[in-house]
């Protein structure tokens, strides 16, 4: 195989991190001939195909040679043929047309929230009860902001990427003071390939939980014991909820920031904290509001950790079967039931299952192709699964449990 020459121009790091993920066994001279699921991992994330082909040139290599070997050899003909038809209809549904009056109330009721809590400082004064009220607000204020910046990444409000690139800055940076690139690069992963050891970075536990059924044998097999695994279902809450946010996330964006010298999201989260102590100082002093700002993401964390497990931590955990893209989603991922409290506490990741199919599909539109994905899993007889939240809140419990109980059999008995 013949490879272009060298000095290809920068692209967009979403862009060519999906390219190398879905082209990493294969390479196609147009992403468009391709047969296989790469195809539609690589049309879920690109909105707008036209522009994103104009960087695409210098990164094609050419067709797979025939004796070369193919991973898509296990792969469903019909079920991608299906799945794409169901796109197609959720398109013809105007299911990926965004509602932008209900983008605008989400993040005016995080800044509602934002001035309730300065105004109950300064009101009622910097007690110990206004002082929990407020960081319950704020708390409250920055998971939605979560979920917000998390619209806007995925290009899935303006038709624009570059107008949802900008407002995803804005948000990510200066109402939580966190980096759009760094999540970029950590979250396009997980959707490109969700729960598959070595590839998604939300299953690198760094030794302090083993998850599934794979990791939990191969580490008893090998008598790997950094922590009392069998054990890591109490003690998930003393370091996973707690810590996730204010200790490892903070610390990774702040390392990411200045040794990548991503100097435009640095001075999106510099703006963050200015604004944050010039508003608390007067009432807490600047310890105190190094104290409060970090109690406010503990509380935050413990929210982001329970919604986002929810949906993953408790479904398949593996090596890379190489599935079709329906399927590979469809076997990380499950739902939780709607309610308008549901969708709200969630940011609408209750509906997961439909957000991994669909990543650029407004959350506001996920319910509408529910039916039809149900369907769809129906005809071809793939689990769906949808339980009510506080069952799926109990169940990442019992798999961090069960994983522990297979680890220690394992390295007890193999």
């Amino acid at each position: 195989m013949t490879r272009e020459p060298p000095g290809c121009r920068r692209v967009n790091s979403l862009m060519l991190y999906t390219f190398r993920s879905i082209t990493s066994h294969r390479s196609f001279s147009r992403p468009e001939r391709c047969a296989t699921s790469s195809q539609d991992a690589f049309h879920a994330f690109h909105p707008d195909l036209d522009f994103v082909r104009k960087f695409l040139k210098p990164l094609l290599i050419g067709e797979l040679a025939p004796e070369e070997p193919s991973l898509d050899h296990g792969k469903s003909a019909q079920i991608t043929e299906d799945f794409r038809n169901l796109k197609k209809t959720a398109e013809d549904m105007n299911l990926f047309k965004s509602n932008h009056l209900f983008f605008f109330l989400l993040l005016a009721h995080i800044i509602v929230m934002e001035s309730i809590a300065w105004f109950t400082v300064f009101y009622f004064g910097n007690g110990w009860i206004p002082t929990l009220i407020t960081a319950f607000i704020l708390a409250t204020s920055q998971a939605q902001a979560g979920w917000l910046q998390h619209d806007y990444g995925h290009l899935s409000v303006y038709k624009k990427s570059k107008w949802n690139h900008i407002v995803h800055k804005f948000v990510i940076g200066h109402l939580k003071g966190a980096s759009a690139k760094w999540w970029n690069h950590r979250h396009f992963q997980h959707h490109a390939k969700p729960n598959i050891f070595n590839k998604d970075p939300d299953v690198k536990m760094l030794h302090v939980f083993v998850l599934g059924e794979w990791q939990a044998l191969e580490y008893g097999k090998k008598k790997l014991k950094y922590l009392p695994y069998n054990h890591q279902h109490k003690y998930f809450f003393l370091i996973g909820p707690p810590l996730l946010i204010p200790l490892y996330f903070q610390y990774q964006i702040i390392m990411t920031m200045i040794v990548h010298r991503h100097w435009v999201d640095l001075a999106w989260a510099i703006s963050y904290y200015v604004r944050f102590f010039c508003t608390y100082v007067p009432f807490y002093g600047i310890l105190g509001s190094l104290l409060f700002l970090n109690f406010i993401r503990f509380l935050e964390s413990h929210w982001f950790v329970w919604v986002t497990q929810m949906n993953h931590i408790v479904m398949e955990i593996d090596l890379d079967h190489y599935r079709d893209w329906f399927s590979s989603q469809l076997a990380a991922t499950c739902n939780v039931e709607q309610s308008f409290f549901n969708d709200w506490f969630s940011g609408h990741l209750n509906f997961q299952i439909e957000h991994h199919l669909f990543p650029t599909m407004p959350r506001h539109n996920l319910h509408k192709i529910a039916p039809l994905v149900k369907s769809l899993c129906a005809k071809h007889g793939i689990q769906y699964q949808e339980k009510p939240l506080l069952r799926a809140l109990l169940d990442i419990i019992s798999s961090l449990k069960k994983s522990g109980e297979l680890w220690l059999d394992a390295y007890l008995h193999k």
